[in-house]
Protein backbone atom coordinates (compact mmCIF):
# COMPACT_ATOMS: atom_id res chain seq x y z
CA UNK A 1 0.00 0.00 0.00
CA UNK A 2 3.06 2.41 0.33
CA UNK A 3 3.28 4.28 -2.02
CA UNK A 4 6.17 6.77 -2.44
CA UNK A 5 6.90 10.11 -4.31
CA UNK A 6 5.76 13.74 -3.65
CA UNK A 7 2.19 14.51 -3.90
CA UNK A 8 2.59 17.11 -6.52
CA UNK A 9 -0.79 18.56 -6.04
CA UNK A 10 -2.04 18.78 -2.53
CA UNK A 11 1.80 19.47 -1.11
CA UNK A 12 1.80 22.76 -3.50
CA UNK A 13 -1.80 23.80 -2.28
CA UNK A 14 -0.74 23.19 1.39
CA UNK A 15 2.47 25.01 0.83
CA UNK A 16 1.52 27.88 -1.13
CA UNK A 17 -1.60 28.69 1.51
CA UNK A 18 0.38 28.07 4.57
CA UNK A 19 2.67 30.85 3.34
CA UNK A 20 0.31 33.35 1.37
CA UNK A 21 -2.16 33.34 4.50
CA UNK A 22 -0.53 35.01 6.71
CA UNK A 23 0.49 37.85 4.23
CA UNK A 24 -2.72 38.15 3.49
CA UNK A 25 -4.14 38.44 7.11
CA UNK A 26 -1.25 40.82 7.72
CA UNK A 27 -2.29 43.25 5.02
CA UNK A 28 -5.96 42.78 5.66
CA UNK A 29 -5.65 43.61 9.03
CA UNK A 30 -3.77 46.71 8.42
CA UNK A 31 -6.13 47.93 5.62
CA UNK A 32 -9.59 47.27 7.07
CA UNK A 33 -11.86 46.17 10.54
CA UNK A 34 -13.65 42.74 10.44
CA UNK A 35 -17.16 43.46 11.62
CA UNK A 36 -18.35 41.49 14.52
CA UNK A 37 -20.65 39.23 11.76
CA UNK A 38 -17.92 38.40 9.60
CA UNK A 39 -15.67 36.63 12.54
CA UNK A 40 -19.14 35.28 13.85
CA UNK A 41 -19.88 34.26 10.04
CA UNK A 42 -16.49 32.77 9.88
CA UNK A 43 -16.79 30.93 13.08
CA UNK A 44 -19.77 29.13 11.78
CA UNK A 45 -18.74 28.49 8.71
CA UNK A 46 -15.89 26.54 10.47
CA UNK A 47 -18.25 24.63 12.67
CA UNK A 48 -20.49 23.66 9.85
CA UNK A 49 -17.50 22.21 7.75
CA UNK A 50 -16.02 20.58 10.22
CA UNK A 51 -18.96 18.62 11.47
CA UNK A 52 -19.24 17.91 7.74
CA UNK A 53 -16.16 15.99 8.35
CA UNK A 54 -16.47 14.77 12.10
CA UNK A 55 -20.40 13.70 11.82
CA UNK A 56 -20.13 12.83 8.04
CA UNK A 57 -16.35 11.54 6.60
CA UNK A 58 -15.69 10.17 9.97
CA UNK A 59 -18.40 9.06 12.01
CA UNK A 60 -21.05 8.07 8.98
CA UNK A 61 -18.98 7.04 5.77
CA UNK A 62 -15.68 5.36 7.41
CA UNK A 63 -17.85 3.71 10.18
CA UNK A 64 -21.38 3.74 9.55
CA UNK A 65 -22.61 4.22 13.11
CA UNK A 66 -26.17 5.75 11.72
CA UNK A 67 -28.41 5.62 8.80
CA UNK A 68 -29.12 9.11 7.27
CA UNK A 69 -31.38 9.96 3.76
CA UNK A 70 -29.99 11.51 0.75
CA UNK A 71 -30.88 14.55 2.06
CA UNK A 72 -28.45 14.96 4.62
CA UNK A 73 -26.15 12.99 2.56
CA UNK A 74 -25.89 15.77 -0.06
CA UNK A 75 -25.36 18.70 2.82
CA UNK A 76 -22.46 16.49 4.38
CA UNK A 77 -20.69 16.41 0.83
CA UNK A 78 -21.33 20.25 0.06
CA UNK A 79 -19.97 21.36 3.15
CA UNK A 80 -17.32 18.27 3.16
CA UNK A 81 -16.67 19.52 -0.18
CA UNK A 82 -16.22 23.08 1.69
CA UNK A 83 -14.01 21.55 4.01
CA UNK A 84 -10.90 20.45 1.57
CA UNK A 85 -9.94 17.77 2.55
CA UNK A 86 -10.24 15.39 0.05
CA UNK A 87 -13.02 13.58 -1.68
CA UNK A 88 -15.56 11.14 1.10
CA UNK A 89 -14.20 8.09 -0.49
CA UNK A 90 -10.66 8.76 -0.13
CA UNK A 91 -10.77 10.01 3.53
CA UNK A 92 -12.74 6.34 4.32
CA UNK A 93 -10.59 4.64 2.43
CA UNK A 94 -7.34 6.25 4.32
CA UNK A 95 -9.09 6.09 7.43
CA UNK A 96 -10.36 2.71 7.42
CA UNK A 97 -6.37 1.89 6.59
CA UNK A 98 -5.51 3.88 9.65
CA UNK A 99 -7.86 1.32 11.81
CA UNK A 100 -7.40 -1.59 10.06
CA UNK A 101 -3.24 -1.22 10.58
CA UNK A 102 -2.76 1.97 13.07
CA UNK A 103 0.67 2.13 14.31
CA UNK A 104 2.35 -0.07 11.58
CA UNK A 105 3.93 0.98 7.95
CA UNK A 106 0.38 0.17 6.32
CA UNK A 107 -1.14 2.93 8.46
CA UNK A 108 -1.64 5.99 6.33
CA UNK A 109 -0.43 8.50 8.99
CA UNK A 110 1.19 6.37 11.51
CA UNK A 111 2.41 8.22 14.36
CA UNK A 112 5.12 5.79 14.84
CA UNK A 113 6.76 7.76 11.74
CA UNK A 114 6.68 11.04 14.04
CA UNK A 115 4.63 13.71 15.21
CA UNK A 116 4.81 15.97 12.15
CA UNK A 117 4.56 13.08 9.78
CA UNK A 118 0.99 12.21 11.12
CA UNK A 119 -0.27 15.96 11.33
CA UNK A 120 0.47 16.71 8.10
CA UNK A 121 3.91 15.21 6.35
CA UNK A 122 2.02 12.34 5.31
CA UNK A 123 -0.51 13.97 3.10
CA UNK A 124 2.97 15.37 1.03
CA UNK A 125 3.29 11.76 0.11
CA UNK A 126 1.75 10.32 -3.23
CA UNK A 127 -1.34 8.77 -2.16
CA UNK A 128 -1.84 5.01 -2.10
CA UNK A 129 -4.70 4.08 -5.02
CA UNK A 130 -8.33 2.86 -3.72
CA UNK A 131 -8.65 -0.21 -3.48
CA UNK A 132 -12.59 -0.70 -4.18
CA UNK A 133 -12.75 -3.57 -1.66
CA UNK A 134 -11.73 -1.31 1.70
CA UNK A 135 -14.84 0.75 0.30
CA UNK A 136 -16.84 -1.43 -1.46
CA UNK A 137 -20.03 -0.02 0.05
CA UNK A 138 -19.38 3.72 -0.98
CA UNK A 139 -18.58 2.85 -4.01
CA UNK A 140 -22.48 1.60 -4.76
CA UNK A 141 -23.28 5.10 -3.67
CA UNK A 142 -24.07 7.29 -6.54
CA UNK A 143 -23.95 10.27 -4.31
CA UNK A 144 -20.35 9.41 -2.84
CA UNK A 145 -19.19 8.49 -6.50
CA UNK A 146 -20.30 12.32 -8.03
CA UNK A 147 -18.15 13.96 -5.38
CA UNK A 148 -15.32 12.22 -6.07
CA UNK A 149 -14.94 11.82 -9.74
CA UNK A 150 -15.76 16.07 -9.29
CA UNK A 151 -14.37 16.67 -6.20
CA UNK A 152 -12.32 19.58 -7.69
CA UNK A 153 -15.06 21.41 -9.33
CA UNK A 154 -16.67 20.38 -5.80
CA UNK A 155 -14.67 21.68 -3.58
CA UNK A 156 -14.05 25.04 -5.95
CA UNK A 157 -17.89 25.00 -6.45
CA UNK A 158 -18.79 25.15 -2.86
CA UNK A 159 -16.07 27.67 -1.61
CA UNK A 160 -16.98 29.66 -4.10
CA UNK A 161 -20.38 29.69 -3.06
CA UNK A 162 -19.92 30.25 0.03
CA UNK A 163 -17.59 33.21 -0.51
CA UNK A 164 -19.63 35.14 -2.83
CA UNK A 165 -22.70 34.52 -0.53
CA UNK A 166 -20.46 35.77 2.57
CA UNK A 167 -19.27 38.83 0.91
CA UNK A 168 -22.89 39.72 -0.25
CA UNK A 169 -24.71 39.35 2.90
CA UNK A 170 -22.27 41.45 4.99
CA UNK A 171 -20.73 43.64 1.67
CA UNK A 172 -17.05 43.11 2.70
CA UNK A 173 -15.41 40.30 -0.08
CA UNK A 174 -11.96 40.65 1.02
CA UNK A 175 -12.81 39.63 4.53
CA UNK A 176 -15.27 36.51 3.26
CA UNK A 177 -12.21 35.89 0.96
CA UNK A 178 -9.42 35.93 3.74
CA UNK A 179 -11.10 35.12 6.74
CA UNK A 180 -14.49 32.88 5.92
CA UNK A 181 -12.61 30.89 3.21
CA UNK A 182 -9.14 30.79 4.26
CA UNK A 183 -8.54 31.74 7.47
CA UNK A 184 -11.34 28.95 8.29
CA UNK A 185 -9.89 26.16 6.52
CA UNK A 186 -6.35 26.45 8.04
CA UNK A 187 -7.90 26.22 11.08
CA UNK A 188 -10.01 23.50 9.96
CA UNK A 189 -6.85 21.44 8.88
CA UNK A 190 -4.97 22.00 11.78
CA UNK A 191 -7.96 21.21 14.15
CA UNK A 192 -8.84 17.54 11.87
CA UNK A 193 -5.23 17.35 11.68
CA UNK A 194 -4.72 16.63 15.17
CA UNK A 195 -6.48 13.50 15.55
CA UNK A 196 -3.86 12.26 13.77
CA UNK A 197 -1.04 13.56 16.00
CA UNK A 198 -2.39 15.24 19.35
CA UNK A 199 -5.01 12.43 19.99
CA UNK A 200 -1.94 9.85 19.35
CA UNK A 201 0.19 11.21 21.86
CA UNK A 202 -1.16 13.27 24.05
CA UNK A 203 -3.63 11.60 27.48
CA UNK A 204 -4.76 8.97 28.86
CA UNK A 205 -5.20 5.08 27.46
CA UNK A 206 -8.59 5.08 28.84
CA UNK A 207 -9.70 1.65 27.03
CA UNK A 208 -7.19 0.26 25.45
CA UNK A 209 -3.59 0.38 26.16
CA UNK A 210 -2.40 -1.60 22.89
CA UNK A 211 -2.09 1.11 20.68
CA UNK A 212 -0.98 4.91 20.68
CA UNK A 213 -4.74 6.27 20.84
CA UNK A 214 -5.08 8.64 23.42
CA UNK A 215 -8.42 10.33 25.02
CA UNK A 216 -8.28 14.18 25.96
CA UNK A 217 -10.77 16.66 26.97
CA UNK A 218 -8.61 19.54 25.65
CA UNK A 219 -8.70 18.17 22.40
CA UNK A 220 -12.31 17.25 22.35
CA UNK A 221 -12.80 21.11 22.20
CA UNK A 222 -10.92 21.24 19.37
CA UNK A 223 -12.04 18.79 17.48
CA UNK A 224 -15.55 18.71 17.87
CA UNK A 225 -15.77 15.73 20.03
CA UNK A 226 -12.96 13.72 18.10
CA UNK A 227 -10.45 13.85 21.47
CA UNK A 228 -12.06 10.86 22.92
CA UNK A 229 -9.75 8.82 20.63
CA UNK A 230 -8.65 6.02 22.57
CA UNK A 231 -12.33 5.04 23.10
CA UNK A 232 -13.24 5.55 19.54
CA UNK A 233 -10.15 3.10 18.24
CA UNK A 234 -11.63 0.35 21.06
CA UNK A 235 -15.23 1.08 19.48
CA UNK A 236 -15.13 2.49 16.84
CA UNK A 237 -18.47 1.43 15.37
CA UNK A 238 -20.00 3.68 18.08
CA UNK A 239 -21.67 6.92 17.03
CA UNK A 240 -20.02 8.64 20.35
CA UNK A 241 -16.73 9.11 20.82
CA UNK A 242 -17.63 10.77 24.50
CA UNK A 243 -20.07 8.49 26.25
CA UNK A 244 -20.31 10.07 29.18
CA UNK A 245 -23.36 12.98 29.95
CA UNK A 246 -20.64 15.41 30.99
CA UNK A 247 -17.98 14.77 27.19
CA UNK A 248 -17.55 17.64 25.06
CA UNK A 249 -18.99 15.80 21.65
CA UNK A 250 -21.08 18.04 19.94
CA UNK A 251 -20.53 15.58 16.53
CA UNK A 252 -22.29 12.76 19.17
CA UNK A 253 -24.90 15.58 20.03
CA UNK A 254 -26.10 16.85 16.22
CA UNK A 255 -25.97 12.97 14.99
CA UNK A 256 -28.51 12.18 18.39
CA UNK A 257 -30.66 15.85 17.37
CA UNK A 258 -30.45 14.67 13.64
CA UNK A 259 -32.36 10.69 14.56
CA UNK A 260 -34.82 12.80 17.36
CA UNK A 261 -35.89 15.49 14.04
CA UNK A 262 -36.68 11.83 12.11
CA UNK A 263 -33.05 12.32 9.79
CA UNK A 264 -31.27 9.61 11.35
CA UNK A 265 -31.64 6.03 12.77
CA UNK A 266 -30.20 3.19 13.53
CA UNK A 267 -27.37 4.86 15.87
CA UNK A 268 -24.88 2.48 16.93
CA UNK A 269 -23.80 2.48 20.79
CA UNK A 270 -21.83 -0.21 22.82
CA UNK A 271 -23.50 -1.56 25.66
CA UNK A 272 -21.82 -0.42 28.96
CA UNK A 273 -20.84 -4.01 29.84
CA UNK A 274 -18.91 -4.43 27.25
CA UNK A 275 -16.84 -1.15 27.50
CA UNK A 276 -16.65 -2.34 31.66
CA UNK A 277 -15.35 -5.67 29.57
CA UNK A 278 -12.45 -3.94 27.94
CA UNK A 279 -11.69 -1.77 30.20
CA UNK A 280 -10.77 -4.85 32.63
CA UNK A 281 -9.20 -6.68 30.10
CA UNK A 282 -6.73 -3.56 29.10
CA UNK A 283 -5.92 -3.05 32.70
CA UNK A 284 -5.44 -6.87 34.23
CA UNK A 285 -2.10 -7.19 33.04
CA UNK A 286 -0.87 -4.20 34.09
CA UNK A 287 -2.38 -4.39 37.39
CA UNK A 288 -0.65 -7.64 37.60
CA UNK A 289 2.43 -6.34 36.46
CA UNK A 290 2.37 -3.30 38.93
CA UNK A 291 1.84 -5.65 41.91
CA UNK A 292 4.69 -7.56 41.06
CA UNK A 293 6.91 -4.56 40.26
CA UNK A 294 5.25 -2.94 43.82
CA UNK A 295 7.47 -3.26 47.10
CA UNK A 296 4.26 -4.60 49.34
CA UNK A 297 4.92 -7.70 50.78
CA UNK A 298 1.31 -9.48 50.24
CA UNK A 299 1.69 -9.78 46.21
CA UNK A 300 0.07 -13.44 45.88
CA UNK A 301 -2.58 -12.15 47.66
CA UNK A 302 -3.04 -9.48 45.77
CA UNK A 303 -3.00 -10.77 42.11
CA UNK A 304 -5.72 -13.39 43.43
CA UNK A 305 -7.93 -9.94 43.78
CA UNK A 306 -7.53 -8.75 40.70
CA UNK A 307 -8.22 -12.29 38.91
CA UNK A 308 -11.28 -12.75 41.12
CA UNK A 309 -12.50 -8.84 40.31
CA UNK A 310 -12.12 -9.91 37.11
CA UNK A 311 -14.15 -13.44 37.03
CA UNK A 312 -16.76 -11.92 39.24
CA UNK A 313 -17.62 -9.27 37.33
CA UNK A 314 -17.17 -11.14 34.12
CA UNK A 315 -19.74 -13.94 35.20
CA UNK A 316 -22.11 -11.40 36.39
CA UNK A 317 -21.61 -9.17 33.55
CA UNK A 318 -22.44 -12.26 31.29
CA UNK A 319 -25.47 -13.50 33.11
CA UNK A 320 -26.91 -10.06 32.72
CA UNK A 321 -26.84 -10.19 29.12
CA UNK A 322 -28.32 -13.31 29.19
CA UNK A 323 -31.74 -11.77 31.50
CA UNK A 324 -31.42 -8.79 29.01
CA UNK A 325 -32.34 -11.36 26.24
CA UNK A 326 -34.44 -13.51 27.88
CA UNK A 327 -36.03 -10.07 28.93
CA UNK A 328 -36.89 -8.43 25.43
CA UNK A 329 -37.91 -12.13 24.19
CA UNK A 330 -40.52 -12.35 26.98
CA UNK A 331 -41.47 -8.72 26.90
CA UNK A 332 -42.23 -9.68 22.39
CA UNK A 333 -44.59 -12.25 23.67
CA UNK A 334 -45.94 -10.39 26.54
CA UNK A 335 -45.71 -12.84 29.03
CA UNK A 336 -46.43 -10.35 31.62
CA UNK A 337 -45.62 -12.65 34.80
CA UNK A 338 -42.44 -13.57 33.60
CA UNK A 339 -41.28 -10.46 32.23
CA UNK A 340 -42.01 -9.10 36.07
CA UNK A 341 -39.96 -11.37 37.27
CA UNK A 342 -36.86 -11.26 35.00
CA UNK A 343 -37.25 -7.55 35.16
CA UNK A 344 -36.77 -7.69 38.87
CA UNK A 345 -33.55 -10.37 38.29
CA UNK A 346 -31.99 -8.05 36.02
CA UNK A 347 -32.29 -5.02 38.29
CA UNK A 348 -30.63 -7.02 40.93
CA UNK A 349 -28.14 -8.03 38.61
CA UNK A 350 -27.66 -4.42 37.95
CA UNK A 351 -27.37 -3.31 41.21
CA UNK A 352 -24.84 -5.93 42.03
CA UNK A 353 -22.59 -4.90 39.28
CA UNK A 354 -22.82 -1.45 39.91
CA UNK A 355 -21.80 -1.45 43.51
CA UNK A 356 -18.79 -4.57 42.53
CA UNK A 357 -17.67 -1.89 40.02
CA UNK A 358 -17.28 0.84 42.28
CA UNK A 359 -15.25 -1.46 44.38
CA UNK A 360 -12.94 -2.97 41.28
CA UNK A 361 -12.33 1.07 40.39
CA UNK A 362 -11.31 1.97 43.86
CA UNK A 363 -8.81 -0.97 43.79
CA UNK A 364 -7.34 0.02 40.91
CA UNK A 365 -6.79 3.32 41.76
CA UNK A 366 -4.83 1.55 45.63
CA UNK A 367 -2.97 -0.60 42.76
CA UNK A 368 -1.35 2.17 40.76
CA UNK A 369 -0.74 4.31 44.31
CA UNK A 370 1.31 1.24 45.53
CA UNK A 371 5.01 2.50 46.40
CA UNK A 372 7.77 0.43 43.31
CA UNK A 373 10.45 -2.00 44.90
CA UNK A 374 13.71 -0.55 44.93
CA UNK A 375 14.93 -3.46 42.73
CA UNK A 376 12.33 -1.97 39.88
CA UNK A 377 14.72 1.45 39.59
CA UNK A 378 12.08 3.39 39.70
Amino acid sequence: MRVDGFNKRTGIFIITYHVLLPIALFWYFWNFTPSIAMMVTTFLLYVVTGLSITAGYHRYYSHTTYKTNPIVERVILFFGSMATQSSALRWAFEHRLHHAFVDTDRDPYSVKKGFWYAHILWLFKKPAPIDNKVVADLVKNPLVMFQHNHYLSCMLGSNIIGFLLVGWLLNDFVGAFVLSWWTRLFFLHHSTWFINSLAHTWGAHSFSKEQSAVDNYFISFLTFGEGYHNYHHAFANDYRNGIRWYHFDPTKWLIWTLSRLGLAHGLKRVHQYHVKERIMASQKEALLSKIQSSFVARKEELSEKVCYFYDTLANKISHARELIEKYTHSKKAKDQDNTRKLKGELKSVKRSIRADWRLYKEFVKSIFTLPPSPSSGV
